[in-house]
C-alpha cells in the first residue's frame, strides 16, 4: 500500500463529539471514558494533531453529536436503538449546558466547520458533512474524537463507503473501556481505514 499522505487541498481534519461531557472532569459521561483517555493521553494528543493540522494548512471539520433538547422529550419514536436510547435517557450533551458544549480546546475557530449534529453515531449519516467535505474539494480525512466503537467507528465506515481515504489516530481516540478500544482497533477498523497511526507518526508527517 502507498505511504499515506496529506496534501492541505485534498485533506481535512474531522474531530468527533469533541464535547466537555465526554472528555471534561465532571462531564456525564467522563468517569466511563477516563481510563482511556487518561490511558491514551487523548486530550493532550487530539490537541496536538488539531496544532498540526492548523500548521499544515488543512481544514478543521467538527461533527457533533445531536445535542438533547427540551423538545426531544416529544419525539415518541416507535424505535430507538439502546446506544440512542441511553443518551436520551441520560440527556447527554444537553443544549446549552456546559456538558453539551465543546472541550474549550476544539473550540471552532472561524474558517472553521461545524457540521449538522448526528442523531446516533455516524457523523455522515443524515447530516451534511459529506456535502461539505465535497465542497471544499477533500477527499482524505484525519479522525479525532470520540467514541472509538460508536461514532468514530461508524463515521470511519461511512467515510469509507463514501470514498474518503481515512487515516484513525488510535492515541486521540477514546471509549469506555480497553475492550471496546481493543476491539476497534484490532479487529473492525483495520477492515475500513486506509492507515491506522499514532499522533506521533501523524504530527511527524504533517510537519514535513
Amino acid at each position: 500500500m502507498a505511504e499515506t499522505t496529506y496534501e492541505p487541498d485534498l485533506t481535512g481534519l474531522l474531530i468527533v463529539d469533541p464535547y466537555n461531557d465526554f472528555l471534561s472532569e465532571g462531564g456525564k459521561l467522563y468517569q466511563l471514558s477516563r481510563e482511556t483517555l487518561a490511558s491514551f493521553h487523548v486530550v493532550e494528543h487530539m490537541r496536538q494533531v488539531l496544532a498540526a493540522a492548523r500548521s499544515r494548512g488543512i481544514k478543521v471539520f467538527i461533527a457533533p453529536h445531536h445535542r438533547w433538547r427540551d423538545s426531544d422529550r416529544h419525539l415518541h419514536w416507535k424505535t430507538m436503538p439502546p446506544v440512542q436510547a441511553s443518551a436520551y435517557g441520560n440527556r447527554v450533551f444537553a443544549d446549552g449546558t456546559w456538558g453539551g458544549s465543546f472541550h474549550p480546546d476544539f473550540v471552532p475557530l472561524p474558517g472553521d466547520v461545524v457540521a449538522l449534529e448526528h442523531w446516533m453515531s455516524s457523523g455522515f449519516a443524515n447530516t451534511d458533512l459529506d456535502l461539505q467535505l465535497k465542497k471544499h474539494g477533500l477527499r482524505k480525512l484525519i479522525l479525532i474524537g470520540m467514541r472509538a466503537n460508536t461514532c468514530i467507528e461508524s463515521t470511519l465506515r461511512f467515510a469509507a463507503e463514501l470514498g474518503y481515504e481515512v487515516t484513525v489516530v488510535k492515541d486521540a481516540i477514546g471509549s469506555f473501556g480497553h475492550a471496546e478500544m481493543d476491539a476497534s482497533l484490532e479487529f473492525n477498523m483495520p477492515a475500513y481505514a486506509n492507515a491506522i497511526l499514532s499522533t506521533k507518526e501523524v504530527v511527524d508527517k504533517l510537519s514535513k
